[in-house]
């Protein structure tokens, strides 16, 4: 199991942070939770968390674009998935670079990396803006989590050590 060795405690948390929806949210929490340091935990969830940034912002149009061609049922979830993510942009249209750094660093379900690239990439936003303004929330998404994970351990559990 790659939980057993510390490179697959790094290898992992990378894995996690790199999925949709549960990102880095999850990733540290159970890094964590799975003995692995503190700061390599974070900095492994961000850099994690970050890798699927530029090809969605790049690719994911021409994605959705592919997978209207194959049927009505793939049609119906790209409808969805843009749909969603057209709603969180008009907060972050009004703002734009800080906007969606603030919509991705918000730790809540439906925020986070993989939607913020999803609404750069629907608001046509350039990669040199786009990517460091997620990184951006990244980084707060993850002082967050960070905060709370070991935050909260060390006032529940006195003696956590991180």
């Amino acid at each position: 199991m790659l939980w057993s060795s510390y490179f697959g405690k790094i290898l992992m948390t990378l894995f996690i942070s790199m999925a949709p929806v549960v990102e880095l949210r999850g990733a540290i929490p159970i890094a964590t939770a799975n003995g692995l340091e503190f700061r390599t935990a974070v900095i492994t969830a961000v850099i994690g968390n970050l890798i699927p940034v530029p090809f969605i912002i790049l690719f994911i149009r021409r994605i959705f674009g592919w997978l209207r061609r194959r049927g009505p049922k793939w049609s119906a979830l790209v409808d969805r998935l843009e749909l969603r993510a057209g709603r969180r942009a008009d907060a972050v249209r009004r703002c734009a670079f800080w906007g969606l750094a603030l919509f991705v660093a918000v730790p809540l379900p439906g925020t986070g990396a993989w939607t913020g690239a999803l609404i750069a990439a629907m608001l046509r936003m350039r990669m040199k803006r786009a990517f460091p303004s997620i990184a951006l929330g990244v980084a707060g998404a993850a002082a967050i989590v960070a905060f709370v994970t070991y935050g909260a351990g060390k006032l529940i559990f006195g003696g956590f050590s991180a």
